[in-house]
Formats: C-alpha cells, sequence, structure tokens
C-alpha cells in the first residue's frame, strides 16, 4: 500500500492537528489521494520534554483517541519525528521512538547553522543503536546549509525523506530527482500538518514522480517490518 512516512495528524500533540475532527478530514484527503499506509510522526524534542515516557504516554492517548472516533480509521502506523540534538542518540530507549514495527527513525536536523555533531549523532544512532535513519525533508537544507555541509549531511548511512513540497520548485526538484536516480533509500511523505498551508498533498508526488518511485518507497517499510519479523523469529 502507498505510504506515507511524514505526518502529523495526531490531534493536540504538536504543531500539527488541533482536533479529532481536523484529523479526520486529513485521513480522509490522504485516503483520496491513494494513501493507504499514514505514519503518524509527532515532534519530539528532547530539550523540551520532561521524560521520554511522558511523551510516549501523550502520544498513545492522542493516537488511541483518534482511533476510537472513527471504526472506518486504520491502517495508522506511530513514529516520531525526532529533533537531532547533541546527546539524542544515547537517549534510553530511543527504538521505541521508530515506526511501529520496524527500526525506521524518522530524523529531523537542526535549521540553524550546520555543526559536525549533526552527522556523529546520526552515524552514533544508525551504527551504535542499530537504527535506520530516515533525514526528514532533506531538500529543505538546501537553502540552510551550504554546499558542502549539505554533502556531508548527504554521506551518511541513512533512507531520505522527500516531502510532496520538493517537486513544486525547480531547484528542490532537480536535487530530489537526482537523489532518487542516485541509487540511494528515499521514501516520500506529505509533512501534513493542517486543512490549510500544510495540508496533505500526497496526489502532487504521483503527478511529479511517478508509481514507479512510490513503489520504491513503499518497499522501504515493507522491508523493515520483514527484517523486524526476521529478528523475532529467533
Amino acid at each position: 500500500m502507498t505510504t506515507d512516512y511524514h505526518s502529523h495528524i495526531l490531534p493536540n500533540i504538536d504543531d500539527g492537528s488541533d482536533s479529532i475532527k481536523t484529523s479526520l478530514k486529513m485521513i480522509k484527503m490522504m485516503k483520496q489521494q491513494g494513501i493507504g499506509i499514514i505514519v503518524a510522526t509527532p515532534h519530539f524534542y528532547m530539550h523540551r520534554e520532561a521524560s521520554l515516557d511522558s511523551y510516549l504516554v501523550k502520544r498513545q492517548n492522542a493516537y488511541e483517541k483518534l482511533m476510537a472516533s472513527d471504526p472506518a480509521v486504520k491502517d495508522i502506523h506511530i513514529g516520531a519525528e525526532v529533533a537531532i540534538e547533541k546527546g539524542i542518540s544515547v537517549l534510553g530507549e530511543l527504538e521505541k521512538l521508530c515506526i511501529s514495527g520496524t527500526r525506521l527513525i524518522l530524523l529531523e536536523p537542526p535549521f540553524t547553522q550546520y555543526n559536525s555533531w549533526i552527522v556523529e549523532e546520526i552515524d552514533e544512532i544508525a551504527n551504535s543503536r542499530r537504527l535506520i535513519p530516515i533525514i526528514a525533508h532533506v531538500h529543505r537544507y538546501m537553502g540552510v546549509y551550504s554546499k558542502s555541509d549539505l554533502k556531508s549531511l548527504m554521506s551518511v548511512d541513512a533512507v531520505f525523506q522527500i516531502n510532496a513540497e520538493a517537486f513544486e520548485h525547480f531547484s528542490t526538484r532537480r536535487f530530489v530527482n537526482k537523489l532518487i536516480s542516485s541509487g540511494r533509500d528515499f521514501v516520500f511523505g506529505s509533512d501534513a500538518h493542517d486543512l490549510d498551508d500544510r495540508k496533505p498533498n500526497f496526489d502532487l508526488i504521483a503527478k511529479r514522480s511517478g508509481s514507479e518511485n512510490i513503489r520504491r518507497s513503499d518497499k522501504v517499510l515493507m522491508s523493515a517490518m520483514s527484517d523486524e519479523e526476521r529478528m523475532f523469529a529467533f
């Protein structure tokens, strides 16, 4: 099924959906655009949360309220959009922020001056924690990092997440098309937050990138779930 790897549909937990009503309308739009699996990725900022456990409780409560609101709501996987901060790689039980049933973890680099510790944290998450980093909306850093710093970010062993908005502008479209053509692993996401300026727009990906690339994106989740099942089979 077509997967949207990045969304803020859980109600009242971050800067995304402000109510169950909004969440249901967002989900309806996503389904109309052909989305089969929605990954809910509310923001996680280590320095803002009292603890990981308290965040997980808030996330679970929002998820359960949404799922109970309409029996038609299904195929929602829980994850998080984890802000990369110094020390995030050593956070206890970091794997609980992975997309459910996988070792995929969506990471958001800071929108500030580039520092080498950003890549170091990603590498530690991949190598020491044995998780699979997904770098959120990688194309957005074109306007934030220098070419050499962006090249450093792109050097990490990770999956790169592409928002639909990347296909709206020539420079970002060229960047992500080059990424797709390179053979690197990538996934698509709407990064939907609301029903207005940041509404679900996955249909743009279908129009501008095509069904074959969507299938490549979908395979990342399927492979990760299969790998996790094999791991627990032993």
